[in-house]
Protein backbone atom coordinates (compact mmCIF):
# COMPACT_ATOMS: atom_id res chain seq x y z
CA UNK A 1 0.00 0.00 0.00
CA UNK A 2 2.45 2.85 -0.70
CA UNK A 3 0.66 6.14 -1.00
CA UNK A 4 1.95 9.66 -2.93
CA UNK A 5 1.93 12.36 -0.09
CA UNK A 6 3.72 15.80 0.11
CA UNK A 7 6.66 17.02 2.07
CA UNK A 8 3.82 18.25 4.59
CA UNK A 9 2.18 15.03 4.63
CA UNK A 10 5.76 13.31 5.44
CA UNK A 11 6.41 16.13 8.27
CA UNK A 12 3.08 15.49 9.45
CA UNK A 13 3.94 12.03 9.64
CA UNK A 14 6.50 12.00 11.97
CA UNK A 15 4.42 14.32 13.73
CA UNK A 16 2.00 11.87 14.58
CA UNK A 17 4.47 9.49 15.70
CA UNK A 18 5.58 12.08 17.95
CA UNK A 19 2.32 11.74 19.12
CA UNK A 20 1.76 8.01 19.50
CA UNK A 21 4.84 7.72 20.87
CA UNK A 22 4.23 10.08 23.73
CA UNK A 23 0.96 8.84 24.25
CA UNK A 24 2.34 4.95 24.11
CA UNK A 25 4.60 6.62 27.77
CA UNK A 26 1.84 7.92 29.54
CA UNK A 27 -0.31 5.16 31.57
CA UNK A 28 -3.99 5.18 30.64
CA UNK A 29 -3.53 7.01 27.19
CA UNK A 30 -3.32 4.29 23.62
CA UNK A 31 -1.15 5.49 20.90
CA UNK A 32 -4.06 3.62 19.08
CA UNK A 33 -6.43 6.39 19.79
CA UNK A 34 -3.88 8.91 17.91
CA UNK A 35 -3.83 6.48 14.62
CA UNK A 36 -7.72 6.35 14.64
CA UNK A 37 -8.10 9.98 15.13
CA UNK A 38 -5.44 11.41 12.62
CA UNK A 39 -6.59 9.25 10.00
CA UNK A 40 -4.16 6.75 9.28
CA UNK A 41 -5.16 3.53 11.75
CA UNK A 42 -6.03 0.89 8.83
CA UNK A 43 -3.13 2.31 6.89
CA UNK A 44 -0.83 1.31 9.80
CA UNK A 45 -2.03 -1.81 10.87
CA UNK A 46 -2.12 -3.09 7.01
CA UNK A 47 1.47 -2.29 6.47
CA UNK A 48 2.51 -3.68 9.29
CA UNK A 49 0.38 -6.57 8.14
CA UNK A 50 2.74 -6.74 4.76
CA UNK A 51 5.72 -7.96 7.26
CA UNK A 52 5.14 -11.55 6.43
CA UNK A 53 6.77 -14.45 4.89
CA UNK A 54 6.80 -12.60 1.36
CA UNK A 55 8.84 -9.43 3.22
CA UNK A 56 10.78 -11.92 4.33
CA UNK A 57 11.36 -13.99 1.46
CA UNK A 58 12.28 -10.55 -0.29
CA UNK A 59 14.68 -9.27 2.22
CA UNK A 60 16.76 -12.69 2.74
CA UNK A 61 17.34 -12.54 -1.34
CA UNK A 62 18.62 -9.25 -0.96
CA UNK A 63 15.53 -7.25 -2.97
CA UNK A 64 15.57 -4.37 -0.52
CA UNK A 65 13.56 -1.97 -2.69
CA UNK A 66 10.83 -4.47 -3.46
CA UNK A 67 10.99 -4.87 0.27
CA UNK A 68 10.91 -1.61 1.11
CA UNK A 69 7.72 -1.03 -1.12
CA UNK A 70 6.22 -3.86 -0.27
CA UNK A 71 5.82 -2.97 2.95
CA UNK A 72 4.86 0.43 2.92
CA UNK A 73 8.01 1.55 3.89
CA UNK A 74 8.22 5.34 3.52
CA UNK A 75 4.74 5.18 5.79
CA UNK A 76 6.34 3.43 8.73
CA UNK A 77 10.07 4.67 8.21
CA UNK A 78 8.31 8.29 9.05
CA UNK A 79 6.11 7.24 11.90
CA UNK A 80 8.43 4.92 13.41
CA UNK A 81 10.81 8.01 13.39
CA UNK A 82 8.67 10.07 14.97
CA UNK A 83 7.61 7.47 17.86
CA UNK A 84 11.58 6.83 18.20
CA UNK A 85 12.23 10.33 18.37
CA UNK A 86 9.42 10.73 20.88
CA UNK A 87 11.18 8.59 23.61
CA UNK A 88 13.70 10.44 23.64
CA UNK A 89 12.28 13.60 23.60
CA UNK A 90 8.89 14.40 23.85
CA UNK A 91 8.30 11.62 26.42
CA UNK A 92 10.68 13.68 28.40
CA UNK A 93 8.97 16.76 28.23
CA UNK A 94 5.90 15.09 29.11
CA UNK A 95 7.25 13.30 32.24
CA UNK A 96 8.22 16.74 33.23
CA UNK A 97 5.07 18.47 33.41
CA UNK A 98 3.01 14.96 34.72
CA UNK A 99 5.39 15.55 38.07
CA UNK A 100 4.79 19.23 38.36
CA UNK A 101 0.94 19.86 36.45
CA UNK A 102 -0.18 16.69 36.92
CA UNK A 103 -3.97 17.61 37.22
CA UNK A 104 -3.52 19.79 33.98
CA UNK A 105 -1.84 16.98 31.83
CA UNK A 106 -4.51 14.23 32.90
CA UNK A 107 -7.42 17.10 31.94
CA UNK A 108 -6.13 17.08 28.61
CA UNK A 109 -5.72 13.62 27.70
CA UNK A 110 -9.12 12.92 29.20
CA UNK A 111 -10.76 15.46 27.29
CA UNK A 112 -8.70 13.95 23.69
CA UNK A 113 -10.27 10.71 24.82
CA UNK A 114 -13.39 12.11 25.37
CA UNK A 115 -12.73 13.97 21.34
CA UNK A 116 -12.20 10.31 20.50
CA UNK A 117 -15.11 8.54 21.59
CA UNK A 118 -17.29 11.45 19.52
CA UNK A 119 -14.89 10.83 16.45
CA UNK A 120 -15.23 6.81 16.26
CA UNK A 121 -18.92 6.99 17.03
CA UNK A 122 -20.23 9.58 14.97
CA UNK A 123 -19.75 8.03 11.72
CA UNK A 124 -20.37 4.29 13.22
CA UNK A 125 -24.54 3.26 12.44
CA UNK A 126 -24.18 -0.16 12.71
CA UNK A 127 -25.67 -0.82 16.47
CA UNK A 128 -27.46 -4.42 16.77
CA UNK A 129 -27.52 -6.59 19.44
CA UNK A 130 -23.56 -8.13 18.81
CA UNK A 131 -22.24 -4.32 18.56
CA UNK A 132 -23.65 -3.62 21.87
CA UNK A 133 -22.35 -6.49 23.24
CA UNK A 134 -19.22 -5.39 22.04
CA UNK A 135 -19.20 -2.25 23.36
CA UNK A 136 -19.89 -3.57 26.77
CA UNK A 137 -17.86 -6.29 27.18
CA UNK A 138 -15.24 -3.59 25.55
CA UNK A 139 -16.38 -1.12 28.70
CA UNK A 140 -16.22 -3.48 31.28
CA UNK A 141 -12.48 -4.78 30.54
CA UNK A 142 -11.18 -1.27 30.39
CA UNK A 143 -13.25 -0.31 33.67
CA UNK A 144 -11.32 -3.86 34.97
CA UNK A 145 -8.45 -3.25 33.76
CA UNK A 146 -7.64 0.11 35.68
CA UNK A 147 -8.52 -1.57 39.04
CA UNK A 148 -6.39 -4.20 39.15
CA UNK A 149 -3.26 -3.87 41.01
CA UNK A 150 0.05 -3.86 40.01
CA UNK A 151 2.34 -7.01 40.33
CA UNK A 152 6.37 -6.28 41.63
CA UNK A 153 9.41 -5.39 39.04
CA UNK A 154 10.67 -8.51 37.08
CA UNK A 155 13.86 -8.27 34.77
CA UNK A 156 13.43 -12.15 34.12
CA UNK A 157 14.09 -11.80 30.26
CA UNK A 158 11.69 -14.47 29.10
CA UNK A 159 9.08 -11.93 31.18
CA UNK A 160 10.42 -9.02 29.74
CA UNK A 161 9.92 -10.56 26.42
CA UNK A 162 6.07 -11.39 27.29
CA UNK A 163 6.11 -7.29 28.27
CA UNK A 164 7.17 -6.57 24.89
CA UNK A 165 4.43 -8.60 23.12
CA UNK A 166 1.79 -6.80 25.99
CA UNK A 167 2.86 -3.24 25.78
CA UNK A 168 2.78 -2.34 21.74
CA UNK A 169 -1.31 -3.46 22.22
CA UNK A 170 -1.71 0.56 22.61
CA UNK A 171 -0.35 1.03 19.48
CA UNK A 172 -2.33 -1.36 17.87
CA UNK A 173 -5.57 -1.64 20.04
CA UNK A 174 -7.20 1.72 20.70
CA UNK A 175 -7.88 2.57 24.60
CA UNK A 176 -5.57 -0.25 25.15
CA UNK A 177 -3.00 1.13 27.39
CA UNK A 178 0.21 -0.67 26.72
CA UNK A 179 1.83 1.68 29.63
CA UNK A 180 -1.22 1.21 32.20
CA UNK A 181 -0.37 -2.35 31.53
CA UNK A 182 3.67 -2.35 32.07
CA UNK A 183 2.31 -0.61 35.19
CA UNK A 184 0.14 -3.80 36.02
CA UNK A 185 2.75 -6.12 35.52
CA UNK A 186 5.65 -4.58 37.55
CA UNK A 187 7.93 -3.17 34.79
CA UNK A 188 6.59 0.41 33.76
CA UNK A 189 9.92 2.01 35.64
CA UNK A 190 12.08 -0.78 34.64
CA UNK A 191 11.25 -0.81 30.87
CA UNK A 192 10.04 2.21 29.95
CA UNK A 193 12.27 4.78 32.01
CA UNK A 194 15.51 3.37 33.17
CA UNK A 195 16.18 0.87 30.11
CA UNK A 196 15.17 4.28 27.92
CA UNK A 197 17.38 6.32 30.26
CA UNK A 198 20.39 3.62 30.33
CA UNK A 199 20.10 3.89 26.15
CA UNK A 200 20.32 7.60 25.76
CA UNK A 201 23.14 7.72 28.66
CA UNK A 202 25.17 4.98 26.16
CA UNK A 203 24.87 6.93 23.22
CA UNK A 204 25.77 10.26 24.61
CA UNK A 205 29.00 8.96 26.33
CA UNK A 206 29.75 6.73 22.61
CA UNK A 207 29.62 10.22 20.92
CA UNK A 208 32.33 11.81 23.69
CA UNK A 209 34.31 8.59 22.83
CA UNK A 210 33.42 7.37 26.66
CA UNK A 211 33.31 3.30 26.74
CA UNK A 212 33.33 3.06 30.15
CA UNK A 213 29.72 1.37 30.01
CA UNK A 214 31.12 -1.90 28.96
CA UNK A 215 32.66 -2.07 32.83
CA UNK A 216 28.91 -0.87 33.62
CA UNK A 217 27.13 -3.95 34.81
CA UNK A 218 23.72 -2.48 35.75
CA UNK A 219 23.86 -0.49 32.33
CA UNK A 220 24.69 -3.39 30.84
CA UNK A 221 21.67 -5.42 32.54
CA UNK A 222 19.36 -3.05 31.30
CA UNK A 223 21.03 -2.41 27.88
CA UNK A 224 20.48 -6.44 27.61
CA UNK A 225 17.00 -5.79 29.13
CA UNK A 226 16.04 -3.46 26.97
CA UNK A 227 16.70 -5.43 23.75
CA UNK A 228 14.37 -8.57 24.73
CA UNK A 229 12.04 -5.59 25.30
CA UNK A 230 12.33 -4.40 22.01
CA UNK A 231 12.49 -7.52 20.31
CA UNK A 232 8.99 -8.60 22.40
CA UNK A 233 7.34 -5.23 21.00
CA UNK A 234 8.34 -5.94 17.38
CA UNK A 235 6.82 -10.01 17.98
CA UNK A 236 4.05 -8.49 19.39
CA UNK A 237 3.53 -5.42 16.99
CA UNK A 238 3.22 -7.97 13.79
CA UNK A 239 1.29 -10.90 15.37
CA UNK A 240 -1.36 -7.97 16.51
CA UNK A 241 -1.77 -6.22 13.44
CA UNK A 242 -1.90 -9.65 11.53
CA UNK A 243 -4.71 -10.28 13.96
CA UNK A 244 -6.31 -7.15 13.67
CA UNK A 245 -5.77 -7.04 9.82
CA UNK A 246 -8.13 -10.18 9.98
CA UNK A 247 -10.58 -8.90 12.05
CA UNK A 248 -10.83 -5.21 10.70
CA UNK A 249 -11.71 -7.00 7.45
CA UNK A 250 -14.28 -9.72 8.79
CA UNK A 251 -15.42 -8.03 11.88
CA UNK A 252 -15.64 -4.17 11.42
CA UNK A 253 -18.65 -3.83 13.58
CA UNK A 254 -17.88 -5.89 16.34
CA UNK A 255 -14.24 -4.77 16.63
CA UNK A 256 -15.03 -1.19 16.21
CA UNK A 257 -17.50 -1.21 18.82
CA UNK A 258 -15.09 -3.05 21.12
CA UNK A 259 -12.52 0.01 20.23
CA UNK A 260 -15.35 2.37 21.60
CA UNK A 261 -15.95 0.23 24.50
CA UNK A 262 -12.64 -0.11 25.71
CA UNK A 263 -11.47 3.80 25.19
CA UNK A 264 -14.95 4.51 27.34
CA UNK A 265 -13.49 2.01 30.05
CA UNK A 266 -9.81 3.77 30.08
CA UNK A 267 -11.68 7.23 30.97
CA UNK A 268 -11.20 5.57 34.34
CA UNK A 269 -7.50 5.18 33.76
CA UNK A 270 -6.90 9.23 32.81
CA UNK A 271 -9.61 10.68 35.37
CA UNK A 272 -7.52 14.01 36.15
CA UNK A 273 -8.74 14.41 39.85
CA UNK A 274 -6.74 11.68 41.40
CA UNK A 275 -4.48 10.89 44.17
CA UNK A 276 -1.15 8.22 43.23
CA UNK A 277 -1.06 5.46 45.71
CA UNK A 278 2.23 3.92 46.60
CA UNK A 279 3.70 0.88 47.70
CA UNK A 280 4.32 1.10 51.41
CA UNK A 281 6.55 -1.65 53.53
CA UNK A 282 4.71 -3.28 57.07
CA UNK A 283 6.38 -0.17 59.29
CA UNK A 284 4.85 2.62 56.79
CA UNK A 285 7.82 3.83 54.91
CA UNK A 286 7.75 3.78 50.89
CA UNK A 287 9.00 0.92 49.01
CA UNK A 288 11.69 2.45 46.22
CA UNK A 289 12.21 1.61 42.98
CA UNK A 290 15.79 1.40 41.49
CA UNK A 291 15.79 5.75 40.74
CA UNK A 292 14.69 5.91 44.50
CA UNK A 293 11.85 7.12 43.58
CA UNK A 294 8.50 5.91 44.96
CA UNK A 295 6.60 3.04 43.03
CA UNK A 296 3.09 3.42 41.98
CA UNK A 297 0.39 0.86 43.50
CA UNK A 298 -2.92 2.55 41.91
CA UNK A 299 -5.08 5.98 41.59
CA UNK A 300 -7.71 6.55 43.39
CA UNK A 301 -10.07 8.68 41.88
CA UNK A 302 -11.39 12.04 43.84
CA UNK A 303 -14.22 14.61 42.91
CA UNK A 304 -12.84 17.92 42.30
CA UNK A 305 -11.58 20.35 45.08
CA UNK A 306 -10.01 23.02 44.47
CA UNK A 307 -12.22 25.78 42.49
CA UNK A 308 -9.91 27.74 40.53
CA UNK A 309 -7.74 24.64 39.46
CA UNK A 310 -11.51 23.15 38.35
CA UNK A 311 -11.80 25.86 36.33
CA UNK A 312 -8.58 25.41 34.75
CA UNK A 313 -8.74 21.38 34.54
CA UNK A 314 -12.13 21.90 32.95
CA UNK A 315 -10.06 24.31 30.16
CA UNK A 316 -7.74 21.20 29.72
CA UNK A 317 -10.59 18.86 28.81
CA UNK A 318 -11.93 21.44 26.28
CA UNK A 319 -8.68 22.21 24.67
CA UNK A 320 -8.14 18.14 24.79
CA UNK A 321 -11.42 17.87 22.99
CA UNK A 322 -10.55 20.48 19.91
CA UNK A 323 -6.93 19.15 19.55
CA UNK A 324 -8.57 15.65 18.52
CA UNK A 325 -11.72 17.43 16.24
CA UNK A 326 -8.38 19.38 14.92
CA UNK A 327 -6.94 16.24 13.77
CA UNK A 328 -9.68 14.70 12.48
CA UNK A 329 -10.13 17.31 10.52
CA UNK A 330 -6.68 17.16 8.81
CA UNK A 331 -6.84 13.29 8.88
CA UNK A 332 -9.66 13.44 6.98
CA UNK A 333 -7.92 15.84 4.25
CA UNK A 334 -5.11 13.11 4.13
CA UNK A 335 -7.35 10.12 3.36
CA UNK A 336 -8.26 12.08 0.39
CA UNK A 337 -4.86 12.24 -0.74
CA UNK A 338 -4.22 8.61 0.02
Amino acid sequence: MQSTRTLKDRVFLVIKGLGMGAANKVPGVSGGVVAFVAGFYEEFIYSLQRVNKTALKLLVNGRFKSFYRYINGRFLSLLFLGIIVSYFSVSKVLDYFLKNHELYVWSLFFGMIIGSIYYINKDFKDWNFKSIMSLGIGISLGIAISFLNPAVENDNLFFVFFCGIISVAGMTLPGFSGSFILILLGNYILLLVDSVNALYDTFSELITGDFSFVQNEVRLRLLKVLSIFTLGSVVGLVSFSHVLSYVLKHYKSITTASIIGFIVGSLGVVWPWKKTIFKVQDNGNFILDSRGEKIILNYERLLPQNESQTYIAIGYIILGIIVVLALERYGQRTIKNI
